[in-house]
């Protein structure tokens, strides 16, 4: 049977964006992503394609590579196609490969606008060799699923349509149209992990398995098939996990949250596959030694207070609920006049409060607890707040940042809490909104 010709099989490969905004190369300038423009250029002579592109991202990290966007530039030229150079700074200290990637996924998701689709030029080998790294560090079965085909990026998506095509095929293609590209030295440096797996590793497993790099490339989409659908019981546990209940308090308070008890019923692989699809929005996810901090916050007894601290914050336990603080979470500073009370009081870092109903007479301030405040109740006379609090089920990390309103040294209200935001004789209430800036509270 006659080999698939690789302008068909790239078409195939991008028929689900053919009708997107746009389409970006990722162009390094090197043999890859030359000839992935180069077969785009060929395709668009013949086929209606959405606009061409391409994005040179210039690291600055070698003076060789000063002189690639000017290469890039002519190729781009002499194909038709637009090219933009983005100039961008690698953060120094830890893996330069990867702030260099870091960097580089910055300016794509920069660049890239609503509905349009960055093309890279990964292959087949590139594949096989990314489950081999991901292997030899102990990932797990997300990292060693490798690389999709496609992902959302910014307001687009990045797609590698080449991920079925070996470097050899890329090589042959490259040199039947006499095509140029710049070779990075780096590229040739054993003490680059990469590097030594491509050049060092990959041939010997091939010279005794052949098909060694295709057998891994299927390999890790078998593994990217049982990620997906791990995702997928991830989305159904949660949503288990987010019913409304009588615990699901406070409704004012838009932290992200999850119920314990429809959590604390699954397995515990199960309770992991559920946190890390949650976490994976809102934090860097924890090395398998670490998970030992999401035993002790779920088994922890009812009156502890358990912390299970993570790279942008932390989970916490309260009125029935997991809750996710980010890192900036901290006890609100005060205390402040309200010297026009008739008129909503801003907060720093904290929101807004605000009187609904007839303003009481004055003076009036506004702080946050401190320890030892009463509050005197109808029928049930002066009260420790601490007790108050705990029988209304306000979660102990919220209560540094609940606005308490005072009158010379006198507890009026505490805002927001039902039966101890107004006086006695009523008429008045206390509210607050959080802010809603707040990476937490938005």
């Amino acid at each position: 049977m006659p080999a698939v010709p690789l302008e068909s099989r790239l078409l195939q490969a991008l028929a689900p964006w053919r009708e997107a905004g746009g389409w970006c190369v990722a162009f390094s300038g090197g043999l890859d992503s030359t000839v992935l423009l180069h077969l785009l250029a060929q395709l668009a002579r013949s086929e209606a394609l959405p606009a061409l592109s391409a994005l040179h991202v210039h690291h600055g990290l070698q003076a060789a590579a000063d002189g690639w966007p000017a290469h890039c530039q002519v190729v781009c030229r002499s194909l038709g196609i637009p090219l933009r150079v983005e100039r961008v700074q690698v953060a120094v200290g830890g893996s330069i490969e990867q702030a260099a990637r870091d960097a580089r996924y910055r300016a794509f998701q920069a660049n890239l606008g609503e509905g349009q689709v960055l093309l890279t030029a990964q292959h087949l080998d590139d594949q096989a060799e990314t489950l081999l790294f991901r292997l030899l560090r102990g990932a797990g079965l997300r990292g060693l699923a490798a690389m999709p085909a496609s992902r959302s990026l910014g307001g687009g998506r990045l797609c590698r349509p080449l991920l079925g095509v070996s470097r050899a095929e890329l090589e042959a293609y490259a040199q039947t149209h006499r095509l140029d590209w710049v070779e990075d030295p780096s590229n040739q440096d054993p003490r680059f992990s990469r590097n030594y797996l491509r050049r060092e590793i990959m041939p010997r497993l091939a010279s005794h398995w052949p098909q060694a790099v295709a057998g891994m490339a299927r390999c890790a989409a078998h593994l990217r098939e049982a990620e997906d659908l791990l995702a997928e019981l991830a989305a159904i546990d949660l949503r288990a996990c987010r019913q409304p209940s009588e615990l699901d308090w406070p409704d004012w308070l838009d932290l992200p949250r999850i119920a314990l008890e429809p959590l604390r019923r699954l397995s515990a692989a199960r309770q992991r596959n559920l946190l890390r699809a949650w976490l994976g929005q809102l934090t860097r996810l924890p090395d398998s030694d670490h998970w030992a901090g999401w035993e002790s916050l779920r088994d922890a007894g009812d009156d502890a207070d358990p912390i299970w601290r993570l790279e942008s914050g932390e989970l916490r336990r309260g009125a029935g609920r997991i809750w996710w603080l980010p890192a900036d979470w901290r006890a609100a500073a005060g205390p402040f006049v309200w010297e026009r009370p008739a008129h909503p009081l801003l907060l720093p870092g904290n929101g807004r409060l605000a009187l609904l109903g007839e303003v009481p007479a004055g003076p009036l301030r506004v702080d946050y607890r401190r320890g030892g405040e009463v509050l005197a109740l109808a029928g049930r006379g002066r009260r420790d707040l601490k007790r108050l609090l705990n029988e209304a089920g306000v979660p102990s990390f919220l209560r540094g940042r609940l606005p308490l309103l005072f009158r010379a040294d006198e507890l009026l209200a505490v805002a927001n809490i039902p039966g101890l935001d107004s006086p006695r004789e009523g008429g008045w209430r206390l509210s607050w909104s959080p802010p809603t800036n707040d990476p937490g509270l938005s």
